[in-house]
């Protein structure tokens, strides 16, 4: 009976000639290795052909790690990634790339005393000096300066201008695809931060307001103009997918543009189609950050007919980010970029009309009701993902 339900589980001997791709296939069989495997396959197979539009999360010491570099910008570059949410300290550790300031692979075992001594900043094993600190904060002052951050602004439209910023300074170093906010600015890619307070840029912005800088965050944008990006795509025909690194604030906020559109807008949704999460949050201890893609579902923040095809692969994001990439630039043809940041405003004004049509102030008094046949889209294919 098993042999005609699941594969055998018989991997071919590793050869020294083997491509990522073919050892991910097939000697990743089982454990988080299979579910590694099988997220290599969702976001090869269902969340990227059609032009689904992909959502990536950014949480966790990633970019000082180089991964932004390394990973995040080949991913943007080939149409793999259409928007993202990210913690403030990943784009702000990721400025000492854009900048040229030099970060070392260091040891978790050093005398931190002895480093506070000396001027030395850890993150776990990473090493820098202080001085980078204090030339990206005098970085970022400087830019914020400008009449163009003079106003009230979605964090999406601060990180495209932070990010011109930072794509001239590259362009003065002689350097390229350092940088994940350059990246971001040159591709069209929007970049929102959910907690704009929580990081060192936003303490510099905090601080230049005690300066008259009129620069501001606006929250409320970030929260409609994340969830026109998915309606737009849902509208339109498309998957929506998300690309969880990590889990903390980035993942919710992700994830509550569907409520936002359905419980919030009263406009019928079903969720997000495609959900792929790397992770090493647990669910039973109830916080967000290990919270599974079937209780997402409850929410309305995930298609339930797609739930069979959501991966959870509880791996370090260090590990599992390289080989998703290397693995999905291996398998899946460059996608056209679709520069979503150049159609924000188009975006926003379409969701609004809808929700003025559809919306009220008193109580939402319906649900989507998922009895009636899911709308056809686009990049939805029949069956789950290959679990082979």
């Amino acid at each position: 009976m098993l042999n005609k339900k699941f594969p055998r589980l018989l991997p071919e001997p590793i050869g020294k000639s083997m491509r990522v791709a073919e050892l991910i296939d097939t000697t990743f069989k089982a454990y988080n290795g299979g579910r590694l495997a099988e997220a290599c396959r969702l976001l090869t197979q269902k969340m990227l052909p059609n032009n689904g539009c992909v959502g990536m999360t950014l949480t966790g010491a990633l970019t000082p790690a180089g991964l932004g570099r390394a990973a995040v910008v080949p991913l943007m570059k080939a149409g793999f990634v259409d928007w993202i949410v990210s913690t403030g300290a990943n784009l702000y550790h990721d400025l000492h790339y854009g900048l040229g300031m030099a970060l070392y692979a260091g040891s978790p075992f050093l005398n931190d005393v002895d480093l506070r001594h000396d001027g030395v900043i850890r993150i776990y094993d990473i090493l820098f000096d202080y001085a980078v600190l204090l030339d990206t904060d005098a970085f970022v002052r400087q830019a914020i300066q400008g009449p163009e951050f003079q106003k009230t602004m979605g964090t999406d439209e601060f990180h495209y201008l932070l990010g011109r910023y930072v794509h001239e300074r590259e362009k003065k170093l002689g350097i390229k695809e350092t940088s994940v906010l350059s990246a971001a600015y040159q591709y069209g890619v929007p970049i929102f931060t959910s907690s704009p307070g929580d990081s060192s840029i936003g303490m510099n912005v905090a601080a230049m307001a005690l300066r008259d800088s009129k620069l501001q965050f606006d929250v409320n944008r970030d929260v409609n103009q994340t969830a026109a990006i998915v309606y737009d795509a849902k509208s339109a025909g498309l998957n929506s997918s998300v690309f969880i690194l990590g889990g903390g604030s980035p993942k919710n906020f992700i994830l509550q543009t569907e409520p936002q559109i359905q419980e919030v807008m009263g406009i019928e949704e079903r969720g997000h189609d495609y959900f792929l999460q790397c992770t090493d949050a647990r669910p039973d201890t109830g916080g967000l950050s290990g919270a599974t893609p079937a209780e997402a579902v409850s929410w309305g923040k995930i298609d339930p007919d797609n739930l069979p095809d959501c991966v959870v692969c509880y791996t370090d994001s260090t590990i599992a980010l390289p080989l998703i990439t290397a693995y999905a630039l291996s398998k899946h043809a460059v996608r056209p970029r679709k520069r979503l940041y150049e159609k924000r405003d188009a975006m926003l004004a379409a969701l609004r009309e809808q929700y003025l049509k559809k919306g009220t102030v008193a109580k939402i008094e319906h649900r989507t009701d998922l009895q009636k046949k899911a709308r056809p889209r686009t990049g939805r294919t029949a069956g789950t993902a290959s679990r082979k």
